[in-house]
C-alpha cells in the first residue's frame, strides 16, 4: 500500500484484483509489489496504458473481468455468508505467505472464527490421493488424530480420500483443521463433503484466495497446492500416484524450504509410488505423528525411540552374552571350543559358563556344555532378529 491510500481503498482494491487476477499470477503480484494496488486498480479500469509484462490481448481480457468486478458487493455477499477478507498487512495475515514472493495471495477469504495467523505458528498440512486406498484414509486419519491431540492443526485441501480422511481425524480428536479450497468458500466443493466443510468452518477454518461464488478449475487446485505449503511447517502425502496433485504440494514446500515428509506404503502400490519418489530424495520417511512432531516441532519434541522387545539375554554382561552366543545351537561343546569362539581365555569361558548355568542358559555334560532349551530358542531369536 503506498503512502496516499486510505485502507478501506486497499481491501476493496485487493478485493476487486482477487476477481479480476487469477491466484497465484506473479505478473500481477510484480504489479503490486512495484506500482501498489490502488495504480493497478485504477489502470484496469480505466483503460489506461496496459502494464508490462502481459500481451494486450490478456489485458483485454483482464479489463473485460475488471468491468464485471463488484468489491463491495463480494463484501456484502461474504459477510452474509460470515466470511472476512484477510490481506498482507492485516493484524491476522500470517506472514510465512511471504515467501512465495510474487506468488504470494492478493488476500484471503476465511470463513471461521479462529486466527488464521496463530494457527498457522504450528501446523502441518497432510495431503495425499483422491481414490486412495483403506491403508491411506486410516493413515491419514489416524495422523492427524495424532496430531491434533499434541496440538497441532492440521492444514489439507478439503478433498476426497486422503484429505478428508485427514481433517475428520482432527475434528473427531477434538483439534484444530483448516480446509485450503479451490473456490470460493462460501460454496463448499466436492459437493459431497458439504457437510464436512461445514463442520470445519465451525470449528476450524476454512480458507481460499477466490472471492464468493467462484468455482474450482484443474489449474486452481494445482495453484491452491501453493498457499497450502507455504501456510505450513511441513508438508506430509499420505499416498499419491507419480501424477498426483500431492506431490506439487510437496515440491512446492521443499522449494520453501519447509519439511517433506512421506508415509510408505506396499512397494507394488500405484497409489504409494510417487511417494516413494519423493522419498528416495530429500523427503522424510514418516510413519506416525510422533516421527512428524520431531521433525517441525521444537528442540526436545523427539519421537521415542524404536526397538524391538527386550529378550533376557540383553540384559547379561557383554562377556557372558559373547560366550553363550559360542555354543553350538545343537550339542555340546568342551570350554577351550566355547573359549575360542567367545575370543577370550578359557578359565574366563567357564567362569561365564557357571553363571549362565546358575541363569538356567547352560547345562554340564562332563566335560561339555550344551544350551538348555529355553536357552536355544532365546539365542535363535536373537540371531533371526524376530
Amino acid at each position: 500500500m503506498t503512502g496516499t491510500e486510505h485502507p478501506d481503498d486497499e481491501l476493496l482494491g485487493r478485493v476487486f484484483l482477487s476477481r479480476v487476477v487469477e491466484p497465484g499470477d506473479e505478473v500481477a503480484g510484480r504489479w503490486v509489489r512495484e506500482y501498489g494496488v490502488g495504480e493497478v486498480v485504477r489502470r484496469l479500469r480505466e483503460g489506461a496504458q496496459a502494464l508490462p509484462g502481459v500481451s494486450y490481448k490478456r489485458w483485454d481480457g483482464l479489463r473485460a473481468r475488471g468491468l464485471r468486478a463488484e468489491p463491495d458487493r463480494d463484501l456484502a455477499v461474504a459477510r452474509e455468508a460470515g466470511v472476512r477478507f484477510l490481506y498482507p498487512g492485516d493484524i491476522e495475515w500470517p506472514g510465512q505467505l511471504d515467501d512465495l514472493g510474487d506468488a504470494r495471495p492478493l488476500g484471503l477469504w476465511v470463513r471461521g472464527r479462529a486466527s488464521l495467523r496463530m494457527w498457522a505458528l504450528r501446523s502441518v498440512a497432510l495431503v495425499g490421493a483422491r481414490a486412495c486406498t483403506e491403508y491411506g484414509a486410516h493413515m491419514a486419519a489416524t495422523l492427524a488424530g495424532g496430531l491434533a491431540e499434541r496440538g497441532w492443526v492440521v492444514v489439507s485441501g478439503g478433498a476426497y480420500g486422503v484429505e478428508g480422511a485427514a481433517h475428520r481425524g482432527a475434528l473427531g480428536s477434538g483439534g484444530a483443521t483448516v480446509a485450503v479450497l479451490a473456490c470460493g468458500v462460501d460454496r463448499p466443493y466436492p459437493r459431497g463433503h458439504t457437510q464436512l466443510i461445514n463442520r470445519i468452518a465451525e470449528q476450524g477454518l476454512v480458507i481460499g484466495e477466490l472471492p464468493p461464488g467462484d468455482h474450482p478449475t484443474p489449474s486452481r487446485f494445482i495453484v491452491r497446492n501453493r498457499v497450502i505449503a507455504a501456510l505450513t511447517r511441513g508438508t506430509v502425502v499420505v499416498e499419491a500416484a507419480h501424477r498426483s496433485g500431492s506431490l506439487v504440494t510437496a515440491r512446492a514446500a521443499q522449494r520453501l524450504g519447509r519439511h517433506t515428509m512421506g508415509v510408505p506404503g506396499p512397494a507394488t502400490s500405484g497409489l504409494s509410488a510417487g511417494v516413494h519418489e519423493l522419498l528416495r530424495g530429500d523427503t522424510v520417511l514418516v510413519t506416525d505423528a510422533a516421527e512428524v512432531v520431531e521433525l517441525v516441532g521444537d528442540m526436545g519434541e523427539l519421537a521415542p525411540e524404536r526397538r524391538g522387545p527386550v529378550l533376557p539375554r540383553d540384559l547379561l554382561e557383554p562377556r557372558a552374552r559373547r560366550v553363550l552366543a559360542a555354543l553350538p545351537g545343537r550339542r555340546a561343546a568342551r570350554a577351550d571350543e566355547v573359549a575360542r569362539g567367545a575370543q577370550t581365555t578359557e578359565d574366563d569361558a567357564i567362569a561365564r559358563l557357571y553363571e549362565l548355568r546358575s541363569l538356567g542358559y547352560v547345562e554340564r555334560h562332563g566335560d561339555s556344555w550344551k544350551l538348555t532349551r529355553q536357552a536355544m530358542m532365546s539365542v535363535h531369536a536373537g540371531r533371526s532378529g524376530c
